[in-house]
């Protein structure tokens, strides 16, 4: 992976939106300057596509895990099998986990996402692997779970929605923001004084594609070339010059996800 590249830490290219042309986007990337991909499972079973990407091609890697959207009670033979997943060395962490309120209003569902994501913690802590973390709409639970289960474990906030005091939190906790297409939107809201207020140390940045295209992108299928857009209006927030971003993310995603090489 060349020094100077930008890293996308937050992909789906394994997404069936990309079937039909899968090989030209991993070359535009290339061609863009994107040093790796590293695309988050949200099954088991696309844990598994993103693995078998990671195998086919030199600059993808993986993230394995169940989202809170695909939530079901997990035994220990699922866990299992993410465990083996993960054995891989381009696996580089336990993702995308965590909760979902925003689309799940039952209770007794709600109660399901956070026992899978408590089990799926504590397999990476076993794993001795960060994790990658969903949060929408669940910031108090997410951050209880966070303290109380995921002691040991180091991670990212991926397309991060909460508060600069949510923030601070994590960054205090060891952990990293990651943010996406909607820090170049008009109405990014608090985003852009987050990203101002806390340590660029502590920022990754990520495309969650084929979703959240970035301005002047929105719109249209996300992809990681685009993750430069998102580097872009970073750089312009923290007023540096954008070969600092591309530098500082790609030494932060390095040091999360020791794995990438």
């Amino acid at each position: 992976m060349k020094e100077n590249a930008l890293i996308d830490t937050h992909a789906h290219i394994n997404s069936e939106q990309f079937d039909q042309d899968r090989g030209k986007i991993i070359t535009n990337a290339l061609e863009n300057n994107i040093g790796a991909i590293i695309n988050m499972g949200d099954t088991i079973q696309s844990s598994q596509q993103c693995v078998e990407l990671a195998e086919q091609y030199a600059i993808c890697y993986a993230g394995v895990g169940v989202h809170p959207e695909e939530a079901f009670d997990m035994g220990q033979q699922d866990l299992d099998q993410l465990a083996a997943l993960a054995q891989n060395n381009k696996v580089v962490c336990i993702g995308e986990i965590g909760l979902d309120y925003y689309w799940e209003k039952d209770r007794d569902k709600r109660g399901l996402q956070r026992r899978i994501f408590i089990q799926q913690l504590d397999l990476a802590r076993q794993l001795a692997l960060p994790v990658c973390i969903h949060n929408r709409e669940a910031h108090g639970d997410t951050m209880e779970i966070i303290k109380k289960e995921g002691k040991g474990i180091r991670g990212v906030m991926h397309c991060f929605s909460g508060s600069l005091e949510t923030a601070l939190e994590l960054v205090k906790l060891g952990w990293y923001i990651g943010v996406d297409g909607p820090l170049t939107f008009k109405n990014a809201a608090k985003l852009p004084e987050i990203v101002r207020q806390i340590p660029l140390e502590r920022i990754l940045v990520e495309t969650d594609c084929p979703y959240m295209a970035p301005s002047p992108m929105r719109g249209k299928r996300n992809e990681p070339a685009f993750v430069r857009y998102v580097a872009e209006k970073l750089a312009e927030f923290r007023g540096v010059d954008f070969e600092e971003i591309q530098r500082q993310t790609t030494i932060n995603a390095k040091a999360l996800y020791t794995r990438l090489k």
